[in-house]
């Protein structure tokens, strides 16, 4: 550039960087050339030479035996992997699935600094408390799994909770002629029954939705009923008498399938969430009828690489980023070995 304006690099080094002490004339062509040409600050170059680290942080439930949240982990590691030598380091921080754990593990998360935050705000309300708290920090931030809508300057990787259970219902209803009963399963681990997650409200908020906004639908009469997937024995024949259809919010649908399949029960449409291996098992079986995929190990990746863009390079960076809502069925499935 310099070269071609005709100025020395320290002349065009304090145009770019005003700094002043240069003539009109040069600045007006040094600017000249760069709408031409184009001009992009070399950051990655200048993180190298002052050997520059980057600290982020995964909060995150533990993922051990939860099929589902190891997923994200594969994806975060493989990005941490690829960025390593850009002076990209994460800090892990995992709770179990409850209140309790969250919060102190959110309190170790606030006393110590980082560069950004990958999130998945599993119990909203507590959720809300500690993203108002963090935002404070002034670092980027990236939701994944589930979005806070109310955090407007918060950026989030995932589905649309919200279409996604509006789909689910779509799922539901697809070719029935009929009067007919839907139990709406919410299969929860080791929280209070009464404590909705934030994933669980989205989705079944777009699930009525739908039932709400089609015309010209049958009569859909709605069951709800939570149960703690760690305990034995907890579904009973009789919760499905006369139902026709069953609607599980999250990944672990395969726990009703499995009782339907044992029960001998048929004639029951599942739709439910997330291509894990004993879902898949289900619907080759036929047992389970449509899986909504949420890409979580995609969305592990994608969240890492935000940050990477937009606190080492840079770089301005789309906030919301909502994945396709992918419906698996047994004749498009890709079965995992």
């Amino acid at each position: 550039m310099a070269q071609i304006a005709n100025v020395s690099v320290g002349t065009v080094d304090r145009i770019i960087h005003n700094r002043g002490q240069v003539t009109e004339e040069n600045i007006e062509k040094v600017n000249a050339i760069i709408k031409e040409y184009g001009y992009k600050k070399n950051i990655f170059a200048s993180n190298l030479a002052f050997n520059k680290k980057f600290k982020f942080v995964v909060f995150l439930p533990k993922n051990d035996n939860v099929e589902y949240w190891q997923a994200p982990i594969i994806g975060i590691k493989k990005a941490a992997e690829e960025l390593a030598n850009f002076g990209v380091t994460i800090d892990y921080f995992f709770f179990d699935y409850n209140i309790t754990s969250f919060k102190k593990t959110a309190s170790k998360v606030l006393k110590i600094d980082h560069d950004g935050l990958l999130f998945a705000p599993i119990f909203y309300k507590e959720s809300v408390a500690f993203l108002t708290d963090y935002k404070k920090k002034g670092t980027p931030i990236v939701m994944i799994d589930s979005n806070l809508p109310e955090f407007t300057d918060v950026a989030y990787i995932g589905q649309d909770s919200y279409q996604s259970g509006f789909l689910g219902g779509k799922l539901i209803s697809y070719g029935i002629k009929n009067d007919s009963n839907v139990l709406i399963l919410m299969i929860i681990q080791n929280v209070e029954s009464t404590s909705r997650t934030n994933v669980f409200l989205q989705r079944t908020a777009g699930f009525y939705a739908f039932f709400k906004e089609k015309k010209g639908l049958p009569n859909f009469n709605f069951t709800e009923i939570n149960i703690k997937y760690d305990i034995e024995n907890q579904l009973t024949v009789d919760m499905f008498k006369g139902i026709d259809c069953v609607f599980i919010p999250n990944s672990r649908v395969y726990i009703a399938a499995k009782f339907i399949k044992e029960s001998n029960l048929k004639g029951i449409r599942i739709v439910g969430y997330e291509l894990l291996k004993q879902n898949l098992e289900y619907l080759n079986e036929d047992i389970i009828d449509f899986l909504i995929h949420q890409k979580p190990e995609e969305q592990g990746y994608m969240g890492i690489n935000h940050l990477y863009k937009k606190v080492v390079l840079k770089e301005r960076v789309t906030d919301l980023n909502y994945m396709q809502l992918e419906i698996i069925v047994k004749e498009n499935q890709i079965i995992k070995k």
